[in-house]
């Protein structure tokens, strides 16, 4: 069956050339990646971005061109800033509410326009701010004011070209542009990872290799099950009788997901969370001696390990029912029922529809939610176990990962069943 497939997959040249098409445009984005803005001191910002979780953080989802100081070194993130800004002002905006979820396909792309217009004052903002905070360090040395303003404009039309690459991968290829250039960033650290393994590579700890391919194994195994596991609600739709015809009396099905907000919840949570390690190196130098010490102990006591993992639980689990509620609404999902004249089951339509929907949507959300926290402390249980930094699963990564091959395949398989039925 697989292989009967992988021959659709070559033989048909449409499926073929949007493959290649993809993979052209991640060895675009990997080209850029190595490209460095002037004035960069490679070991101080070796040394740098070793001893920061933050920007060590932010040098995943880059795709290692924060590393090198590149062209790209904002990756797609001003673009994901700018999305997740402009949901949340769904919730505030009516309007824009609207624009996104009652015009179709012609609101959606108004949509998706303003966020690329937001994106340019975010990258710009970012920018500049990781810049000035790279030259405080020394990393960035001997620039005057107009090599300043041209590496700011470097990494913002930077970030615009990895965005405009992303879209071009979602109209001509396969796939979600901006989750697979993430995904390529990722994946493209995994043979420096084992490289790193193979170099600090110790006989008498092959137990406990075996033992962490092992896990890895179940882990991602529960990742595909938590990820694609659904609650399907029954839904019922009424006859309607016109003339001599019965229309409707269908029954069908309404899939909840168990992980409703996908890895957003721990975006959010790093965030909240590396703030304050971000401002201390940002006012690092500027203030006096006493506040330097009040600045020392606020970062020692989010850098204990489990303060951290204890906050950083608390603050998953928070925010994947906050984005839950912010991208699903029972109450809109009730009224598109009943004006299709559907309804569930032993279920009154209306306002009781929208409460039994919210009832299920708090139970499935809690075991998506103490799954996302237990995913994201995972990588700090992994090293208190071993005691290997290099071995820690990435578990924002690893989600990331996961779903972006899920989905990848899916339509993948979506385009050979549509090729097998022509």
């Amino acid at each position: 069956m697989f292989l009967q497939k992988l021959k659709t997959i070559i033989k048909d040249p449409d499926l073929r050339k949007k493959i290649l098409f993809v993979l052209m445009i991640l060895a675009i984005f990997r080209i850029a990646a190595a490209l460095p803005i002037p004035g960069v001191d490679p070991a101080r910002l070796s040394a740098f971005l070793s001893g920061n979780q933050f920007f060590g953080l932010l040098n995943v989802f880059s795709g290692g061109a924060l590393a090198n100081l590149s062209v790209v070194m904002l990756g797609v993130g001003p673009y994901i800033t700018a999305s997740i800004i402009m949901q949340l002002l769904t919730m505030i905006f009516p309007k824009l509410k609207e624009i996104y979820q009652e015009e179709g396909a012609a609101g959606r792309q108004k949509f998706n326009q303003i966020s690329r217009y937001l994106t340019v004052p975010l990258a710009a903002l970012q920018g500049f701010s990781l810049l000035a905070l790279l030259e405080r360090q020394e990393v960035l040395s001997g620039l005057v004011f107009f090599d300043r303003f041209v590496n700011v404009v470097i990494v913002v039309a930077g970030a615009v070209f990895l965005m405009w690459l992303g879209e071009l991968i979602s109209e001509y290829g396969i796939g979600n542009g901006v989750s697979l250039m993430i995904f390529a960033g990722i994946v493209v650290r995994i043979p420096q990872v084992i490289q790193q393994t193979l170099v600090n590579f110790d006989v008498s700890q092959v137990p406990l290799y075996a033992g962490f391919l092992a896990a890895a194994v179940l882990i991602i195994a529960g990742v595909v099950v938590v990820t694609e596991g659904q609650r399907p609600i029954p839904v019922s739709y009424a006859k309607r009788v016109r003339g001599m015809k019965v229309y409707g009396g269908i029954s069908t099905y309404l899939p909840l997901r168990v992980n409703q907000a996908g890895v957003i919840p721990i975006i959010f949570a790093l965030s909240i969370l590396l703030f304050p390690q971000m401002i201390t190196s940002v006012l690092s130098g500027v203030l006096g001696e006493g506040a330097q010490g009040v600045l020392s102990s606020v970062n020692a006591f989010f850098n204990n390990p489990w303060v951290y993992a204890s906050f950083y639980f608390i603050l998953v689990f928070l925010f994947t029912y906050f984005y839950t509620a912010v991208t699903f609404d029972p109450e809109a999902i009730s009224k598109n029922l009943q004006k299709s004249g559907a309804f569930i089951p032993g279920i009154r339509p209306g306002r009781s529809t929208a409460e039994y929907i919210s009832k299920i949507l708090n139970r499935i959300t809690l075991v998506g939610a103490v799954f996302l926290g237990l995913i994201a402390v995972l990588p700090l249980g992994m090293r208190a176990v071993t005691g290997m930094v290099s071995l820690t699963i990435g578990g924002t990564a690893l989600l990331i990962v996961v779903s972006v091959v899920l989905e990848t395949i899916k339509q993948v398989q979506s385009q050979v069943v549509m090729r097998e039925y022509e």
